[in-house]
């Protein structure tokens, strides 16, 4: 079946106590579904793009849960790793009110998807008539096998031309700047778009500039493979309420997205509806519709 996109990633169970109150105050729990490439999957299908999410998932009716929120959607889900083992990870989400911000508590250590193996997905099928693939730094960091996995998944897609994007989405709670470093510079060295936050481009690749645009230029620099480098950039007054805009830089070119203040409803994956949007955009046009 050909796919515009194809995503690769942990998609985890996400409770969240309602109106506002701790988990330590709680009675009940609001359920959701999320995960960085899931969710750009699912926004860029909604935009129209043909999309299928690739994962390794329990069969239980957690897994199940997330395979049939993701046919909600339209994404298709027919190269879903499924074992009788293992366990879906989870997450629990405290949504703040000022002074006190939103945090997260995890637990998704020994995931289904954390002991993904090279080998498990038959990426030659899967690429055969695929546009793009898309993967974000959150799954190299869920484990060695994962790492590798990932890596495995990248280098099919260059053997057949598709066209290779990564979010570097570091995750301090998952890995350290060093071991970030060592992995991403590899699959980064082979990726054709790079979607990042001027943070995380500092941290994982130690790249400090002046400018938001210098930082862009700099990564391209670094890796002369790349043919965008998209930024995001989020300032944040409140709790709920944040000015968001991105810039890209390409072929030498640096293109501006309008600055938007956003009242926030919820801004969890917030990053990865824009990277879901840029790689529509980009894929039915260029790099200014992306933005």
């Amino acid at each position: 079946m050909p796919y515009d996109l194809v995503t690769f990633g942990e998609t985890m169970i996400r409770l969240s106590p309602p109106n506002f109150q701790r988990l330590e105050q709680t009675n009940s729990l609001d359920v959701n579904v999320g995960g960085a490439e899931f969710n750009v999957a699912v926004a860029a299908q909604r935009l129209g793009l043909k999309c299928s999410y690739v994962t390794r998932l329990t069969d239980n009716p957690l897994g199940r849960m997330i395979v049939n929120k993701a046919r909600e959607h339209g994404v298709d889900v027919s190269h879903v790793v499924w074992t009788k083992e293992d366990r879906v990870g989870l997450y629990f989400v405290e949504f703040g009110a000022s002074p006190r911000a939103s945090s997260v508590l995890y637990d998704r250590a020994h995931s289904a998807m954390a002991r993904i193996k090279p080998g498990e997905v038959n990426w030659n099928t899967i690429f055969a008539e695929t546009k793009a693939f898309h993967t974000t730094g959150i799954t190299p960091a869920l484990s060695s096998s994962a790492a590798e996995a990932t890596k495995e998944a990248v280098r099919k897609a260059k053997e057949k031309g598709v066209l290779v994007s990564i979010d570097l989405n570091y995750r301090a709670r998952l890995w350290s700047p060093e071991e970030a470093r060592q992995v991403m510079t590899e699959l980064v060295s082979q990726a054709d778009i790079l979607i990042t936050t001027e943070e995380d481009a500092e941290r994982v690749f130690g790249v400090k500039e002046t400018s938001f645009e210098k930082v862009a230029e700099r990564l391209n620099q670094i890796f002369r493979n790349l043919k965008v480098v998209a930024i995001t950039i989020r300032e944040t007054p409140s709790v709920w309420r944040n000015t968001w805009t991105a810039l890209a830089y390409s072929e030498g070119k640096v293109f501006r997205a309008p600055v938007f203040d956003v009242e926030i409803v919820d801004r969890v994956g917030a990053g990865d509806a824009f990277a879901g949007g840029f790689l529509y955009g980009y894929l039915t046009k260029d790099v200014e519709t992306g933005l």
